[in-house]
């Protein structure tokens, strides 16, 4: 069958490549913000479709049979026009969602729902290390009088302020890495995304034990869709030909 993912996670890599493996004909579409994605096997294309219009016409022009929304939790655009998209062409639409991180034992986080309420809940003074990708960067380099660690995988397009600093890496991270980095900088607050998954949740270990303050960014809405939260899941939820 011709299966379009819509990716950009570890997990949709992973899926992609036992869809092949299969025998099927996969196409994994990523946004194109990263520069040296890890690619999946199959076929891959770049950037944006145009909306629900684009994605519709997309499904049908290609013949795609099955689509499958593995995209990072928080990308809600595109998981929103999946719904609709999917909906209007006809074609069955699998939703992979990681599990959400909980807080561990002793911990409490401070939810919220945009990074406006993240940037008002620090305290002047605090050390802030920063997880959450380019999303609401010019909101939160507005607090002068905290010191910012923004860890990311690509560089901003934007020049940072002295109170900025930027630490470029990507994942996965050890427990040991993530309390190294809190203690070099004297970390007082950790903001994050409830992006679940093993490769991060090593810095909500280290928070804890280090007595990081966590804020949490809550998930988006996504609309309806055949949800799962593994690969295995994934495979069976698309009822393809030949699975017992």
């Amino acid at each position: 069958m011709r299966i379009l993912i819509l990716g950009g996670t570890a997990e949709a890599r992973q899926l992609a490549d036992r869809l092949v493996a299969l025998g099927h004909d996969v196409i994994t579409s990523l946004a194109g913000r990263t520069r040296e994605p890890i690619l999946p096997q199959g076929e891959v294309r770049t950037g944006p479709f145009g909306g629900v219009p684009g994605l519709g016409a997309y499904l049908r022009a290609a013949r795609i049979d099955r689509l499958v929304d593995a995209t990072h939790p928080y990308a809600g655009t595109i998981s929103r026009h999946a719904v609709a998209a999917a909906r209007e062409a006809g074609v069955r639409l699998v939703r992979y969602m990681r599990p959400p991180w909980t807080p561990l034992p002793g911990q409490s986080w401070i939810v919220v729902d945009t990074p406006r309420e993240a940037a008002d809940s620090w305290p002047a003074g605090a050390a802030i290390l920063l997880t959450t990708g380019h999303a609401g960067l010019e909101i939160y380099l507005q607090r002068d009088d905290c010191r910012l660690h923004l860890r990311m995988i690509e560089p901003p397009e934007i020049a940072l302020p002295p109170h900025a600093e930027l630490i470029l890496s990507r994942p996965p991270f050890s427990l040991a890495e993530e309390m190294a980095l809190m203690r070099r900088h004297g970390i007082t607050h950790l903001v994050s995304k409830n992006s679940g998954g093993a490769q991060t949740s090593a810095k909500l270990e280290a928070a804890r034990q280090l007595g990081v303050e966590i804020i949490m960014l809550a998930r988006p809405a996504y609309g309806p869709a055949h949800e799962v939260d593994s690969v295995e899941a994934a495979i069976e939820a698309l009822d393809l030909p030949g699975r017992a």
